[in-house]
Formats: C-alpha cells, sequence, structure tokens
C-alpha cells in the first residue's frame, strides 16, 4: 500500500460498532479483509458473534421507544448532515472502497455520490410521512390513520456495493423512526464502519446503529431473526441466500425486504439507435465490472444488426483497460476473489463448448489479482448455462432474436424479474414490450436505472418490496387503525 492507501485505511476504526460505541469483539476474534487487486492482507477486523449479536439488538431495543418520538425533522437533519460529511469525504471515501472491493476509483467516486444522495433524499421524505382521517359510510364513527415505525430492524449487505447499499437502506430507516442492526458482507466492511462514523459525527443517538462485521453471517443473523424483538429485515444479496433469510424469518412473521438476485435481458431492435443501443449496453453490462444485480446478463440483437451490434461492442469492450483500481487509466478491476472468477471462467467455457464464438476477451488476466478480461461472446445458444445464471462478470453474451414476440418470450423466460432494458426508437414497440416484460424495472433506451428517486425492485425470484422512491419509506413503516366512535 502506498502512504496514502495506508492513511484512509487507518483513519477506520476496525472494532465493531455496537450500540453507539466501538469495542472489541466478545471472542476477541478479529478476520483479515484483503485487497482483491493484490490479495494482500489491508487489515484486520473485529469479528463479531452470537453475544455480539444480542448485545446489539439488547441496545436496538431500548433505543427503540425514544428514537421513534425523535421529531422528524430532527431525523431529517440527521441524514442532511451525514450527505453533506459524505459528499465532503468523497475522495477518501472512494479510495477506502476501491481499496477493499476492487472498482476502479471514478465509479467508487460515483457510488459515494449515489449513496450519499439516499441519505438527502430521505432526509426529505422523513417530515413527509403521513396518516389519515375519513368518515365511516354509515357516519357513526371515524377513521384515524398513523404511520408508526416497525421497530428494530436487521439491515444485511452486499459486498458489491458497500456504501450505496448500506444507505439505501439505513436512510429510510432514520427517517421512519427504526433502530438498526446493520451486517455488511466480510468482504467489505470497511465502508460500513466508516459510514457509522459519518452517522456518528451527524448526531446519530447512541444505541440507534450497530455494524457487526464477521466472518460467520449464520452466528448472527439465525439468533437475531429467531428472537421476537427483531421486525423488520431487509436484505440484499442472492436469491439463494434469500430463500434461507425468508425461511429462517418466517417464525417471528418478520417484515421482509428482499432485493436478490437477476438475469437482465437488453434488447435491441433493429430500429434502435447503433450508437446508443452500444453505449447503454456498455453501461448496463460493465458498471461495478459486471457484478450487479442489474447488470445485462442476456444481450438480444434483432438478426439484422446483430453481428454490427457485436462488432462494435466487442471493439469497446476490447478497449478497456484493466488494473488496479486506484492505477491511472484502470477502465476495469478485478472481481471481488477467485471462486467468482472460476465461476465466470467456467460459464465461459461452457457456452464455448456448446458453439459460442469469443470475439474478444475469453480468459483470466495477468498479475495477482482476480482479473478477468472483458468478454464478448456470439452465437450462444440458448442452452448455455451463462443464459439462465447470474454471471457477475465483464462477460457480454449476444443472443440472436427474429421477432418482438420472440424478444419479449426469451426476456421471461428466466425464474428472475429484476430489471430489463429495451432499445427500440418505435413508441408503440417500446410501450407493448415495456408493458410485457415481467421485471419490476426497465430501462427504456437507457443502461442505468438505478435512481434513489426511483422505486428499485423485482418480481419472481429477485426479490419483495422496493427500496428507494417515495414508496421505500413504506417497508419500514407499520399502517394502525385507530376507529373512533361516539362523534355522531
Amino acid at each position: 500500500m502506498s502512504d496514502r492507501e495506508a492513511r484512509v485505511v487507518a483513519q477506520v476504526d476496525k472494532k465493531l460498532f455496537l450500540g453507539g460505541n466501538w469495542r472489541d469483539a466478545s471472542s476477541g476474534a478479529t478476520f483479515e479483509v484483503e485487497d482483491p487487486s493484490t490479495r494482500k492482507v489491508l487489515c484486520d477486523v473485529a469479528d463479531a458473534g452470537r453475544e455480539d449479536a444480542m448485545e446489539a439488538l439488547d441496545a436496538a431495543a431500548r433505543a427503540q421507544p425514544g428514537w421513534a418520538r425523535v421529531a422528524p425533522r430532527e431525523r431529517g437533519e440527521i441524514l442532511h448532515r451525514s450527505f453533506e460529511l459524505l459528499m465532503e469525504r468523497q475522495e477518501e471515501l472512494a479510495v477506502l472502497m476501491t481499496l477493499e472491493m476492487g472498482k476502479p476509483l471514478a465509479e467508487a467516486r460515483g457510488e459515494i455520490a449515489y449513496a450519499a444522495e439516499f441519505f438527502r433524499w430521505f432526509s426529505e421524505e422523513a417530515v413527509r410521512i403521513e396518516g389519515g382521517f375519513a368518515t365511516s359510510p354509515d357516519g357513526k364513527s371515524r377513521f384515524l390513520i398513523m404511520r408508526q415505525p416497525v421497530g428494530p430492524c436487521m439491515l444485511i449487505t452486499p459486498w458489491n456495493f458497500p456504501m450505496a447499499m448500506g444507505t439505501r437502506k439505513i436512510g429510510p430507516a432514520i427517517a421512519s423512526g427504526c433502530t438498526m442492526i446493520l451486517k455488511p458482507a466480510h468482504q467489505t466492511p470497511l465502508s460500513a464502519l466508516a459510514l457509522a462514523g459519518i452517522l456518528t459525527e451527524a448526531g446519530l443517538p447512541e444505541g440507534v446503529l450497530s455494524v457487526l462485521p464477521t466472518s460467520d453471517p449464520g452466528a448472527i443473523t439465525g439468533p437475531l431473526l429467531a428472537d421476537g424483538r427483531i421486525r423488520k429485515l431487509s436484505f440484499t444479496g442472492s436469491t439463494a441466500v434469500g430463500r434461507k433469510l425468508l425461511e429462517q424469518s418466517a417464525p417471528q412473521v418478520l417484515r421482509t425486504s428482499m432485493e436478490l438476485g437477476g438475469n437482465a435481458p437488453f434488447l435491441v431492435f433493429d430500429d434502435a439507435d447503433m450508437d446508443a443501443a452500444v453505449d447503454g449496453a456498455m453501461l448496463a453490462k460493465m458498471r461495478n465490472i459486471g457484478e450487479a444485480c442489474t447488470a445485462a446478463n442476456r444481450i438480444y440483437a434483432q438478426s439484422g444488426i446483430a453481428e454490427e451490434f457485436s462488432r462494435r461492442l466487442s471493439e469497446r469492450m476490447g478497449a478497456l483497460r484493466l488494473g488496479r483500481g486506484l492505477d491511472d487509466g484502470a477502465d476495469v478491476g478485478p472481481l471481488i476473489d477467485d471462486k467468482a472468477r472460476d465461476k465466470v471462467q467456467g460459464l465461459v467455457d461452457d457456452a464455448v463448448r456448446r458453439g459460442a464464438r469469443v470475439l474478444v476477451g475469453g480468459g483470466p488476466g495477468d498479475g495477482p489479482g482476480h482479473f478477468y478480461q472483458p468478454t464478448v461472446l456470439a452465437d450462444v445458444p440458448f442452452a448455455a448455462e451463462l443464459s439462465n445464471t447470474e454471471i457477475f462478470g465483464p462477460v457480454a453474451p449476444v443472443l440472436t432474436f427474429e421477432t418482438e414476440e420472440e424478444a419479449v418470450r426469451a426476456a421471461n423466460d428466466t425464474e428472475f424479474g429484476l430489471v430489463s432494458y429495451l432499445y427500440t426508437q418505435d413508441l408503440n414497440r417500446a410501450m407493448r414490450v415495456s408493458e410485457a416484460l415481467e421485471t419490476g424495472m426497465v430501462g427504456l433506451n437507457q443502461g442505468v436505472v438505478s435512481n434513489p428517486a426511483a422505486p428499485f425492485g423485482g418480481v419472481k425470484h429477485s426479490g419483495l418490496g422496493r427500496e428507494g422512491g417515495r414508496v421505500g419509506i413504506d417497508e419500514f413503516l407499520d399502517t394502525k387503525y385507530v376507529g373512533i366512535g361516539g362523534l355522531v
């Protein structure tokens, strides 16, 4: 590490943030955090266990009644101060994220700005929590509708967007008056710990938030979900893990929000603006090195333009430069670990065995890190495994279609339903296809759909609930009805 990198890592407290205080794990255990571009250890972080989790829950339960009574404006001001601090420290936080996750520094800067926007958005939503009042149909009573915080929440975030997935969950929880326990991914705990420090500096009261890094998620999630004091689970991660968490949540009938896996189709019709479609495909495929649930996983080009589209996409992908995210000129950083790289290579090998052609890339990158070359595959058969599996890497498989009906059928032929992308200049087709696609979001002539002001989430096996937008805070609020009699 350079002196600058060492300073950035040193500024982050490596202990547990438990009920508003920094302390070692009860067991004294720690685990290593690795730089995926070099495989070198960045630092050791406290390793939380069951005892720590229950102590954090005790703190959240104690703090909940008082925190729920805090004025909405005050909760909003805490979020707005946190937004300002995130933007003031954008550069050092971006360096920290690149070190632990690997994404290029420019993308890390973008994520910090994106993450901060969730705090700004929900700082404004905190004062707009509304109920209702009505007269009963028979006129004999009145209906008073209240919106109240759900209560202590468990928040589980992934490694691919280590800051933004935290603020997307913490923002509405704070705005609604819920206390929280955040479990970040063990690969990327430093961003979450830095965020805890910022929230404390912004005035978040003691006990409202705990951050528990751990190398053994089951030791924390199981006991917490089994305890009746947790009233809400918000999880972002794989569908397989989401299913297990839903099973664990069932006995306590917990409210759950699940942002799970994706298998995003990217449809390019023959009347599309080719320049815009290629630009959009690069964004949809290569954002975050392809390690995103919203990444274009299956690119369908209409047969008449498939060859030109594949050629132009290959030229753009082949021009990208692999490198450590902090290096000047690096466009594509490493994957998170060797397991991820091996998975991507296995999917490419399977597609080639089934007849796909490698137009560019197709193998690991050089160097000690977990690098994989930006790759474009043509003539990919529908039976290829990568057509049915979330790739989570810089591989763009191009499949072809003849008709609109065939494209929609192929796009919907998956258990997932997070996002679809669609490029066409025909307004009628745009509306027909957008309505027919079985996904929670559609990018129409744009390659990025994520926005704090819009509802993010999927259907089918891609999840439950929505994050962001005006509806994002609803996931953290209960509705209470008070019937008032004797007013005739």
